[in-house]
């Protein structure tokens, strides 16, 4: 029986070509508790999108397997929701309508009602009770993926999966969705595996953070603890002490560790380090490139 309610082991991702297989990660081992927010940061290349494809079903890995509730996962399943960064909204159907579709198809012997009620209310989560009857067509991108997040969310699946899902909207509406995101969260508290770029989204969001070293023969090389209380909102964060050791913590790994741990051979395998940068602080030199790298 697995101790994680999401167990990956041993997974890798291998493009074979007639001079030489491409190794786009290999040995990635991660667990994931029930109700966790876990984030994955890494350059481009090093396979993040790829580990949530074969996470949702929609890739098959070439070694590795994956246990959820203790059953092996493979294929698409409605106990996994994915949310991508294009929000693949069904453009002939309303916010409600498409919401209401991906209910229909997990709970199939509810009536209309029941179903319009359900996906109203994670509508209204995401403040759209005022675009209920509006087609994707008539609403803005961060509305579009709203709607997609309350889909998501609607369906209830035993893990939610977000590829970058903010990273085409603006500065200002991401803000606004992230909080919306925390609050339904907080609410349902369904297990979350979330792609991102941004170090400050990770740190506002996730309760772990799992770093990936630059790709090919990419790794998951540590997993850092965001030991920072809940409830959090981008103006509190700022404020607690564990904040700027995290930060920088991270920033330093993505712009210089990432390079130097990427294509360790004696590493690919081994357990992910784990990482409280709130009680281990970096070197001075080390923070201070950090900073730097920042600016």
């Amino acid at each position: 029986m697995s101790r994680h309610f999401v167990s990956i082991e041993g997974l890798s991702k291998v493009y074979p070509s007639k001079e030489q297989d491409l190794v786009v990660f290999e040995g990635a081992n991660i667990g994931i508790d029930k109700g966790e927010f876990v984030c994955i940061i890494g350059h481009s290349g090093c396979g993040k999108s790829t580990i949530l494809n074969v996470m949702a079903g929609l890739e098959t890995p070439t070694t590795g397997t994956m246990i959820m509730d203790n059953k092996e996962a493979s294929g698409p399943s409605l106990d996994r929701g994915v949310v991508f960064q294009n929000y693949s909204l069904l453009p002939w159907l309303t916010a409600l309508q498409n919401v209401s579709f991906g209910v229909r198809a997990r709970w199939p012997k509810w009536n209309k009602a029941k179903v319009d009620a359900h996906s109203s209310h994670f509508l209204e989560m995401v403040g759209l009770s005022g675009a209920l009857h509006r087609k994707p067509s008539e609403l803005s991108g961060g509305m579009c993926q709203r709607v997609s997040i309350a889909r998501a969310f609607a369906t209830s699946p035993k893990l939610l999966l977000l590829d970058e899902p903010f990273g085409a909207l603006d500065a200002l509406t991401r803000g606004v969705i992230q909080d919306e995101l925390l609050k339904i969260w907080s609410e349902t508290q369904q297990t979350v595996f979330m792609i991102t770029h941004d170090v400050d989204e990770a740190i506002l969001l996730a309760d772990r953070v799992l770093l990936m070293t630059n790709g090919p023969h990419a790794r998951v090389a540590e997993s850092v603890r965001i030991n920072i209380p809940r409830p959090r909102n981008r103006a509190n964060i700022i404020e607690d002490p564990a904040y700027y050791k995290i930060r920088n913590y991270l920033v330093n790994f993505l712009v210089k560790r990432s390079g130097q741990l990427s294509g360790s051979a004696g590493q690919v395998g081994g357990a992910t380090q784990e990482v409280d940068p709130s009680v281990e602080i970096n070197p001075k030199n080390e923070q201070s490139a950090a900073l730097k790298a920042a600016i």
